[in-house]
Protein backbone atom coordinates (compact mmCIF):
# COMPACT_ATOMS: atom_id res chain seq x y z
CA UNK A 1 0.00 0.00 0.00
CA UNK A 2 1.44 3.20 -0.98
CA UNK A 3 0.66 6.41 0.64
CA UNK A 4 1.62 9.89 0.93
CA UNK A 5 4.77 10.86 3.18
CA UNK A 6 2.50 13.66 4.58
CA UNK A 7 -0.38 11.52 5.57
CA UNK A 8 1.65 8.40 7.18
CA UNK A 9 3.57 11.27 9.24
CA UNK A 10 0.45 12.82 10.21
CA UNK A 11 -0.88 9.34 10.73
CA UNK A 12 1.55 7.95 12.93
CA UNK A 13 1.81 11.55 15.05
CA UNK A 14 -1.59 11.11 15.44
CA UNK A 15 -1.19 7.30 16.92
CA UNK A 16 1.88 8.16 19.10
CA UNK A 17 0.62 11.73 20.38
CA UNK A 18 -0.71 11.41 24.14
CA UNK A 19 -4.51 12.04 24.67
CA UNK A 20 -3.84 15.48 25.94
CA UNK A 21 -2.37 16.71 22.42
CA UNK A 22 -5.62 15.33 20.97
CA UNK A 23 -8.23 17.65 22.39
CA UNK A 24 -8.73 15.25 25.26
CA UNK A 25 -6.80 17.22 28.05
CA UNK A 26 -9.18 17.70 30.63
CA UNK A 27 -9.21 13.66 31.31
CA UNK A 28 -5.95 14.21 32.40
CA UNK A 29 -6.44 17.71 34.58
CA UNK A 30 -4.53 20.48 32.18
CA UNK A 31 -7.24 22.12 30.80
CA UNK A 32 -5.21 24.48 29.72
CA UNK A 33 -4.67 22.60 25.91
CA UNK A 34 -8.44 22.04 25.60
CA UNK A 35 -8.85 24.78 22.83
CA UNK A 36 -5.93 23.39 20.77
CA UNK A 37 -8.57 21.59 18.31
CA UNK A 38 -11.73 23.31 17.08
CA UNK A 39 -13.69 23.44 14.34
CA UNK A 40 -10.93 24.54 11.51
CA UNK A 41 -8.23 21.95 12.61
CA UNK A 42 -10.79 19.37 12.43
CA UNK A 43 -11.63 20.28 8.82
CA UNK A 44 -8.17 20.55 8.19
CA UNK A 45 -7.27 17.18 9.35
CA UNK A 46 -9.85 15.90 7.03
CA UNK A 47 -8.85 18.07 3.88
CA UNK A 48 -4.89 16.76 4.57
CA UNK A 49 -6.21 13.11 5.09
CA UNK A 50 -8.24 12.85 1.38
CA UNK A 51 -5.58 15.36 -0.11
CA UNK A 52 -3.07 12.11 0.36
CA UNK A 53 -5.37 9.64 -0.74
CA UNK A 54 -6.83 11.10 -3.60
CA UNK A 55 -3.15 10.87 -5.09
CA UNK A 56 -3.51 7.54 -4.79
CA UNK A 57 -6.68 6.53 -6.73
CA UNK A 58 -7.33 3.13 -5.76
CA UNK A 59 -5.06 2.08 -2.80
CA UNK A 60 -8.21 2.14 -0.53
CA UNK A 61 -9.99 -1.04 -0.59
CA UNK A 62 -13.02 -1.21 2.04
CA UNK A 63 -12.77 -5.16 1.56
CA UNK A 64 -9.64 -5.00 3.99
CA UNK A 65 -11.93 -2.56 6.77
CA UNK A 66 -12.55 -4.79 9.39
CA UNK A 67 -15.37 -2.99 12.08
CA UNK A 68 -14.53 -3.40 15.97
CA UNK A 69 -16.61 -5.29 18.14
CA UNK A 70 -18.49 -4.70 21.34
CA UNK A 71 -17.49 -7.09 24.39
CA UNK A 72 -21.04 -8.67 23.75
CA UNK A 73 -20.44 -8.54 19.49
CA UNK A 74 -23.61 -7.51 17.32
CA UNK A 75 -24.75 -9.81 14.27
CA UNK A 76 -22.58 -9.65 11.57
CA UNK A 77 -23.85 -8.48 8.39
CA UNK A 78 -26.24 -10.32 6.05
CA UNK A 79 -24.62 -12.36 3.63
CA UNK A 80 -23.72 -10.66 0.22
CA UNK A 81 -23.32 -7.12 2.17
CA UNK A 82 -20.54 -4.94 0.82
CA UNK A 83 -19.41 -2.46 2.66
CA UNK A 84 -19.90 1.00 0.78
CA UNK A 85 -18.87 3.50 3.30
CA UNK A 86 -17.69 4.56 7.22
CA UNK A 87 -18.16 7.75 8.32
CA UNK A 88 -17.57 10.07 11.86
CA UNK A 89 -21.04 11.30 12.92
CA UNK A 90 -20.62 14.46 15.21
CA UNK A 91 -24.02 15.95 16.53
CA UNK A 92 -26.62 15.44 19.43
CA UNK A 93 -29.18 12.53 20.50
CA UNK A 94 -32.43 14.35 21.76
CA UNK A 95 -34.58 13.47 24.59
CA UNK A 96 -38.06 14.67 25.93
CA UNK A 97 -39.26 14.38 29.60
CA UNK A 98 -42.71 14.53 30.77
CA UNK A 99 -42.48 17.39 33.76
CA UNK A 100 -45.92 16.21 34.82
CA UNK A 101 -44.16 13.45 35.97
CA UNK A 102 -42.18 13.55 38.97
CA UNK A 103 -40.28 9.85 38.71
CA UNK A 104 -40.11 10.58 34.87
CA UNK A 105 -36.92 9.65 32.69
CA UNK A 106 -35.68 11.08 29.72
CA UNK A 107 -36.79 9.28 27.19
CA UNK A 108 -35.31 9.13 23.02
CA UNK A 109 -36.93 11.27 20.43
CA UNK A 110 -33.94 10.62 17.61
CA UNK A 111 -30.73 12.28 16.94
CA UNK A 112 -29.25 14.66 14.16
CA UNK A 113 -25.42 14.39 13.21
CA UNK A 114 -23.77 16.04 10.55
CA UNK A 115 -21.54 12.74 8.84
CA UNK A 116 -17.25 13.05 7.76
CA UNK A 117 -15.48 10.42 5.08
CA UNK A 118 -13.47 8.28 6.96
CA UNK A 119 -13.52 5.05 4.97
CA UNK A 120 -9.76 5.23 3.92
CA UNK A 121 -8.59 5.34 7.60
CA UNK A 122 -11.23 2.35 8.26
CA UNK A 123 -9.63 0.37 5.28
CA UNK A 124 -5.76 1.83 6.32
CA UNK A 125 -5.38 2.52 9.65
CA UNK A 126 -8.06 1.63 12.03
CA UNK A 127 -5.77 2.71 15.14
CA UNK A 128 -6.56 6.20 14.17
CA UNK A 129 -9.83 5.82 13.35
CA UNK A 130 -10.58 4.25 17.10
CA UNK A 131 -9.39 7.83 18.21
CA UNK A 132 -11.57 9.77 16.45
CA UNK A 133 -14.85 9.73 18.04
CA UNK A 134 -13.24 11.16 21.30
CA UNK A 135 -11.62 13.94 19.38
CA UNK A 136 -14.61 14.86 17.49
CA UNK A 137 -17.21 14.81 20.63
CA UNK A 138 -14.44 17.42 22.05
CA UNK A 139 -14.89 19.70 19.12
CA UNK A 140 -17.71 21.87 17.74
CA UNK A 141 -19.16 20.57 14.89
CA UNK A 142 -17.34 21.86 11.43
CA UNK A 143 -19.97 23.23 8.97
CA UNK A 144 -19.81 25.46 6.01
CA UNK A 145 -22.31 25.80 2.85
CA UNK A 146 -19.33 26.87 0.06
CA UNK A 147 -19.16 23.50 -2.12
CA UNK A 148 -15.48 23.83 -1.92
CA UNK A 149 -14.65 24.55 1.52
CA UNK A 150 -12.73 21.54 3.04
CA UNK A 151 -15.48 20.64 5.23
CA UNK A 152 -17.65 20.63 3.14
CA UNK A 153 -15.51 18.23 0.18
CA UNK A 154 -15.02 16.43 3.61
CA UNK A 155 -18.50 15.98 4.45
CA UNK A 156 -20.23 12.45 3.88
CA UNK A 157 -23.84 14.10 4.53
CA UNK A 158 -26.03 13.99 7.67
CA UNK A 159 -28.01 11.50 9.82
CA UNK A 160 -31.48 12.63 10.92
CA UNK A 161 -34.53 11.16 12.36
CA UNK A 162 -38.17 11.26 9.77
CA UNK A 163 -40.00 10.44 12.81
CA UNK A 164 -39.36 8.79 16.29
CA UNK A 165 -38.18 5.39 14.89
CA UNK A 166 -36.97 6.12 11.73
CA UNK A 167 -32.93 7.30 11.22
CA UNK A 168 -32.07 8.61 7.92
CA UNK A 169 -29.01 8.99 6.56
CA UNK A 170 -28.93 11.37 3.19
CA UNK A 171 -25.19 10.94 1.96
CA UNK A 172 -25.77 12.68 -0.94
CA UNK A 173 -25.00 16.51 -1.50
CA UNK A 174 -23.36 19.07 -3.74
CA UNK A 175 -20.07 17.11 -3.73
CA UNK A 176 -21.35 13.62 -4.35
CA UNK A 177 -24.32 11.00 -4.46
CA UNK A 178 -23.16 8.33 -2.31
CA UNK A 179 -27.34 7.43 -1.30
CA UNK A 180 -29.45 7.58 0.85
CA UNK A 181 -32.07 5.73 3.10
CA UNK A 182 -34.58 4.86 5.78
CA UNK A 183 -33.84 2.45 8.98
CA UNK A 184 -35.12 0.75 11.30
CA UNK A 185 -33.62 -0.57 14.79
CA UNK A 186 -32.31 -4.26 14.25
CA UNK A 187 -30.03 -4.91 17.10
CA UNK A 188 -28.32 -3.18 20.41
CA UNK A 189 -25.12 -3.70 22.90
CA UNK A 190 -24.14 -1.50 25.36
CA UNK A 191 -20.88 0.53 24.78
CA UNK A 192 -17.46 -0.61 26.24
CA UNK A 193 -17.69 0.93 29.88
CA UNK A 194 -14.00 1.80 29.20
CA UNK A 195 -16.14 4.59 26.39
CA UNK A 196 -15.66 8.30 26.90
CA UNK A 197 -18.77 9.16 29.11
CA UNK A 198 -19.26 12.72 27.16
CA UNK A 199 -17.50 16.18 26.19
CA UNK A 200 -13.61 16.52 27.72
CA UNK A 201 -14.58 12.80 29.73
CA UNK A 202 -17.38 14.30 31.51
CA UNK A 203 -20.76 12.84 31.04
CA UNK A 204 -23.54 10.00 31.71
CA UNK A 205 -22.13 7.75 29.49
CA UNK A 206 -22.11 6.57 26.09
CA UNK A 207 -25.15 5.48 23.48
CA UNK A 208 -25.51 2.14 22.93
CA UNK A 209 -23.61 0.45 19.65
CA UNK A 210 -26.19 -0.33 16.80
CA UNK A 211 -27.17 -2.43 13.80
CA UNK A 212 -29.74 -1.03 11.97
CA UNK A 213 -31.68 -2.38 8.73
CA UNK A 214 -33.05 -0.59 6.31
CA UNK A 215 -36.54 -0.09 5.91
CA UNK A 216 -36.84 -1.42 2.56
CA UNK A 217 -35.16 -3.96 0.04
CA UNK A 218 -35.33 -1.97 -2.98
CA UNK A 219 -35.30 1.66 -3.99
CA UNK A 220 -32.47 3.08 -1.38
CA UNK A 221 -28.24 2.13 -1.50
CA UNK A 222 -27.90 1.48 2.07
CA UNK A 223 -29.26 -1.81 3.35
CA UNK A 224 -27.73 -2.19 6.96
CA UNK A 225 -25.74 0.67 9.00
CA UNK A 226 -23.57 -0.30 12.24
CA UNK A 227 -23.14 2.52 14.72
CA UNK A 228 -20.14 1.63 16.44
CA UNK A 229 -17.59 3.45 18.73
CA UNK A 230 -19.97 5.45 20.43
CA UNK A 231 -18.54 8.15 22.60
CA UNK A 232 -21.18 10.45 24.71
CA UNK A 233 -24.47 10.36 23.83
CA UNK A 234 -26.27 9.33 26.99
CA UNK A 235 -28.92 11.38 29.19
CA UNK A 236 -29.14 11.52 33.20
CA UNK A 237 -30.87 8.48 34.79
CA UNK A 238 -34.08 10.89 36.07
CA UNK A 239 -35.82 13.84 34.66
CA UNK A 240 -35.26 16.05 37.35
CA UNK A 241 -33.83 19.54 36.86
CA UNK A 242 -34.45 18.49 32.82
CA UNK A 243 -35.95 20.88 31.02
CA UNK A 244 -38.91 18.87 28.32
CA UNK A 245 -36.75 18.45 25.80
CA UNK A 246 -32.50 18.47 25.66
CA UNK A 247 -29.73 17.16 23.72
CA UNK A 248 -26.86 15.57 24.27
CA UNK A 249 -23.84 15.73 22.66
CA UNK A 250 -22.06 12.64 20.92
CA UNK A 251 -19.86 10.86 18.24
CA UNK A 252 -20.18 7.46 16.87
CA UNK A 253 -18.87 5.47 13.53
CA UNK A 254 -21.51 4.82 10.82
CA UNK A 255 -20.35 1.48 8.84
CA UNK A 256 -22.81 1.43 6.05
CA UNK A 257 -23.69 -1.59 3.92
CA UNK A 258 -25.36 -1.96 0.47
Amino acid sequence: MKVSFYTALLASTAIAAPAAHWGQDSRSGDRGMQHRWDGSSYADFNRQWHHGRDSQRGSCDLRNAVMPAAPTPLPPPAAGRVLSHVAIGRGNQNYTCDLSNSTAVPVAAGAVATLFNVSCLAADMPELLARMCPIALDLPVPSSDDTNSPIYQGMSGHHYFTDNTTPFFDLDTGAHAYGRGAFKKGDSTPAPESAVRGPYGEGNGSVAWLRLDAKTTSGQAFQEVYRLNTAGGQPPKTCQGMPETFSVPYAAEYWLFQ
